[in-house]
């Protein structure tokens, strides 16, 4: 993914990277885990595993609603689907931190 000339749009992306980047504004902190790549995109089938951090005494802010609002994608989504899409085949996790991907955690079969 060349982000170098222009944005990459939410509208743009394939049903299951615009469930994910949903998925992670909605949670705000927390985790994605055993979330399933195929063909370098994610896979909801069987839906992963979520875990949300809430933070207790810390003034709250209101889940940001992403819908079906379009808006171009933040840097950590672009590198975050580009090491998905370099993957290929895996499971992974994804460490959500202020309803983006802060860390990726590949799980994947050694060959050779």
């Amino acid at each position: 993914m060349n982000t170098t000339s222009t944005q990459i749009r939410k509208a743009s992306l394939d049903e299951g990277s615009q469930r994910l980047i949903a998925m992670m504004h909605r949670m705000g902190f927390g985790r994605i885990e055993s979330l399933r790549v195929s063909d370098g995109r994610p896979v909801f089938d069987p839906p992963p595993r979520v875990i949300r951090e809430v933070r207790l005494g810390a003034e709250l802010a209101s889940p940001r609603q992403v819908g079906d609002a379009d808006f171009a994608v933040k840097r950590a989504v672009v590198d975050l689907l580009a090491e998905l899409a370099d993957v290929g085949v895996a499971t992974v996790a994804i460490e959500v931190r202020h309803g983006l991907p802060a860390r990726l955690i590949v799980e994947e079969v050694a060959h050779g």
